[in-house]
């Protein structure tokens, strides 16, 4: 075994309330400069929605991620063969508009503008040229314009639902929506380590954070067709690459990301997991109905005196062990079973774990009277309710079938298309609420409480606890981190200035080794 630790993040989105003070909290740290105004290395999103950059889940158009050849992997749109083939031309690459052309006003306009009959008004110029733009779209249209054909019903997740199922959803006494906040997913099989020609991606060997040495890139641009998620970024004015950094200078003084420290849901949980570096080629080269199971399992036990004795000796201190033990991710990913990984069949092992939301699951309805149908048209026909809600049921979770989010689409985000993945964590967030309903408010029995989390494989224990780190924790519950090694952070300093640390235009071994 190779033992490894890695720094971890959970996002409970039953808590994002979706008011991206996250994201302007990255943007006033990481992206206030040229070059990068476009940039959110840091962004929430509405699903169902297309994104930012747009459908950047559709990977026949960005040809991102790895996918299965044989037994082992290759990556989809980069790599030795294919980079050099698309090295002046890649088409698979998102240009500006698939982001947006960013802007601002002119607001001296307002002021500065000699009398007369108008109002005058401060006119949105380009950031990146400076001159006069029509709007045509933001880093989150989607916030406002959701129900609109152009984004939420171009949201490439929506695929697997019948037409039926997608025109109910966008209905108005059925509509929900939930926040996505994204960053960069510091996975274990990172493809844009793998495809940079110049060897400038790398992982720390510390902390698995993965950054990008502006020293040795030359914008090549690899990494941007090869990141699935697109959280690898151009820099148009110096020509380099750029990416989340896991705010790792905050980090090592002990403090937490910008993103996770400004959260106002408080939804951000960062702690340490240890792993098996030997099995990632393995895990990531699953077949499908296997992948995300095996990603979950590829997280070891930091309890185990076995994997604690491996750990040590691979030369993981004792303060990463302990963080380890007390790791509000290995809570929720394993000891819970609450949280999975974001669209693992990019199979990129990504290290950013979700916990699926709740959202309201009652939504039961009853036959619709046929001239009301005939009204509503022929798909809603199909459907054939009466879009009323019907929340009584004799089964604790007999609604989970017709909640108003399809299980469909939440395996499609969350467990490469496994339903019953989605379902278990979404009855277990359930049997927590009935039985702290059952505590607090005693409207339910003792019998249905004890029935809900036996159902869901869970303790009353195990449920005050979830309760407990989802509602009341305070921030060193959240935020669990070892402190720096400065010894180290000098030791990969002087790997990655090594010609070890990097490869070259022919790709040598250190970038393949790197990538898998």
């Amino acid at each position: 075994m190779d033992i490894r630790s890695q720094i971890s993040m959970i996002f409970h989105l039953d808590k994002c309330i979706g008011c991206h003070t996250c994201s302007i909290a990255c943007k006033n740290i990481w992206t206030d400069r040229k070059g990068v105004e476009y940039q959110w290395w840091n962004n929430v999103e509405t699903k169902p929605g297309t994104g930012y950059p747009s459908k950047w889940e559709d990977q026949d158009i960005y040809k991102g991620g790895w996918e299965k050849s044989g037994s082992s992997i290759k990556l989809k749109g980069a790599g030795k063969v294919k980079g050099l083939g698309n090295i002046f031309h890649n088409p698979h690459m998102p240009v500006i508009d698939d982001y947006y052309e960013p802007f601002t006003y002119k607001y001296l306009d307002l002021i500065e503008s000699p009398a007369g009959d108008d109002q005058p008004t401060a006119r949105p110029v380009s950031l990146i040229t400076g001159k006069p733009i029509d709007i045509k779209s933001g880093p989150n249209w989607d916030d406002d314009l959701s129900g609109t054909p152009d984004y939420a019903r171009k949201d490439p997740n929506l695929v697997n639902l019948s037409p039926a199922e997608q025109e109910a959803m966008f209905q108005l006494e059925k509509m929900a929506f939930f926040y996505l906040p994204r960053i960069c997913n510091h996975c274990l099989n990172p493809g844009c380590v793998a495809s940079c020609p110049s060897g400038a991606l790398y992982k720390r060997g510390e902390d698995g954070i993965v950054l990008v040495n502006q020293d040795v890139c030359r914008g090549w641009r690899m990494c941007v067709t090869a990141c699935p998620y697109k959280k690898t970024y151009y820099n148009w004015h110096t020509g380099k690459s750029e990416k989340c950094i896991l705010c790792f200078p905050r980090i090592e003084a002990g403090l937490a990301p910008a993103c996770m420290h400004s959260c106002v849901g408080r939804i951000r949980y960062l702690g340490v997991v240890l792993y098996d570096a030997d099995r990632i080629e393995e895990v990531a080269s699953s077949d499908d109905k296997d992948l995300v199971q095996n990603h979950l399992d590829l997280i070891l036990d930091p309890h185990d005196p076995a994997i604690i004795k491996a750990a040590k000796e691979n030369g993981i201190p004792d303060s990463t062990i302990r963080s380890a033990q007390a790791s509000p991710t290995y809570k929720f990913v394993k000891d819970w079973g609450l949280a999975l990984p974001l669209h693992a069949e990019f199979r990129t092992l990504p290290m950013l774990f979700y916990v699926p939301p709740l959202l309201p699951v009652m939504a039961s309805l009853g036959k619709s009277d046929p001239a009301q149908l005939d009204k509503m048209g022929p798909v809603v026909k199909q459907w054939n309710d009466d879009w009323l809600y019907d929340t009584s049921t004799d089964d604790i979770f007999g609604t989970l079938d017709n909640a108003r989010f399809p299980i469909e689409y939440m395996a499609s985000l969350f467990s490469a298309g496994d339903t019953e993945m989605v379902k278990a964590r979404i009855q277990k967030l359930m049997a927590v609420r009935i039985h702290r309903r059952h505590v607090t408010v005693g409207d339910i029995s003792a019998e249905k409480s004890a029935e809900a989390l036996k159902q869901a494989g869970l303790t009353a224990k195990m449920a005050d606890d979830i309760y407990y780190l989802t509602s009341l924790a305070k921030f060193d519950d959240r935020f669990v981190i070892p402190a720096s090694h400065r010894e180290q952070a000098i030791e990969m300093m002087e790997f990655t200035g090594d010609k070890k640390g990097s490869a070259g235009f022919g790709f040598k071994e250190g970038t393949a080794q790197r990538g898998l």
